[in-house]
C-alpha cells in the first residue's frame, strides 16, 4: 500500500483485500476510480511495476503464487 498511496490524487481510498487458498495468495487493490489511471499507467508500465515489487517481497516469504488484481 506504501507503493501506491504516493502516486495517487485519493490516498484514503487506497484499499487492499487478500483472498488466500492452499496454492495462492491474491492481493486486490482498490483506489479511487480518478486514479485508476495512475495506478494502471501508460502501456501498464506501473501496474507492471507494482507486481514486480509486490511478487519480490511476497514471494519470498511464501512458498504460494502470487497474483495482484487491480480492481475498478
Amino acid at each position: 500500500m506504501s507503493i501506491v498511496k504516493p502516486i495517487v490524487d485519493h490516498p484514503e481510498d487506497v484499499q487492499i483485500r487478500m483472498d488466500e487458498s492452499e496454492k495462492r495468495i491474491t492481493y486486490h487493490l482498490s483506489v479511487h476510480e480518478d486514479d485508476i489511471g495512475k495506478v494502471i499507467g501508460r502501456h501498464g508500465r506501473v501496474a507492471k511495476a507494482i507486481r514486480t515489487v509486490v511478487y519480490a517481497a511476497a514471494g519470498s516469504k511464501q512458498h504460494k503464487r502470487i497474483f495482484l488484481e487491480i480492481d475498478e
